[in-house]
């Protein structure tokens, strides 16, 4: 089993390099789209990233459960893409209609803390080897009873300093996600301009 990051800024080119990572691996590839249509724009969005990939690939769409949903389609033969990291937290968020404050502390809400660390447990447990021990729900996640999983995500903490406390804090909690997936994955791989730099592991 391999797990890898692929991260970069808008419009970097980084779910492009993850979907050739998925295409040249030559298994069964699973499609996990955290993103659901909410207005027109995510919409074309989502239509565009629909036709850029390949026939055969199954999609799975799941905003919120992210590492139940791992644990379920990623079996030995299979590769789980998984586009994006960034929808996904700003889904957990948001998902029980909570609002923020403009000014302030923010206190985020208890499911995106579980769901977070869940997704954490799953990536770590399955980079342990044979020898990691069962999840909560009893099941042992082995990395070779496991196929390949990569994860996109955006860098959104590069540009300027975004107005508003729950816009920073977005920011702050994306770049501590980002360092947390890092960390547990095999590869990290940073995409600009449409080229890959590769941060961590062997190269892709």
């Amino acid at each position: 089993m391999t797990c890898t990051l692929v991260f970069g800024g808008a419009r970097s080119g980084k779910s492009a390099y993850a979907e050739q990572l998925a295409i040249t691996s030559s298994k069964e590839v699973v499609y996990l789209a955290t993103a659901h249509a909410g207005d027109g724009e995510m919409e074309v969005r989502i239509g565009h990233h629909q036709r850029r990939r390949p026939a055969d690939w199954r999609t799975v769409e799941e905003p919120l459960a992210l590492a139940q949903t791992l644990q379920q389609w990623c079996t030995p033969g299979r590769l789980v893409l998984v586009d994006c990291l960034t929808l996904w937290l700003s889904n957990l968020m948001f998902a029980d209609g909570t609002e923020y404050p403009d000014v302030g502390e923010i206190a985020l809400p208890a499911r995106f803390h579980a769901e977070r660390a869940a997704l954490l447990d799953v990536l770590a447990r399955a980079a342990d080897g044979p020898a990691a021990p069962a999840t909560a729900s009893g099941a042992g996640l082995e990395a070779d009873t496991m196929g390949d999983i990569v994860l996109v995500s955006n860098e959104v903490g590069m540009g300027i300093v975004p107005y508003g406390a729950i816009s920073r804090a977005f920011t702050d909690e994306a770049g501590r996600l980002n360092q947390a997936v890092a960390a547990v994955c095999d590869r990290a791989v940073f995409v600009a301009a449409g080229l890959p730099l590769v941060l961590k592991g062997a190269p892709c």
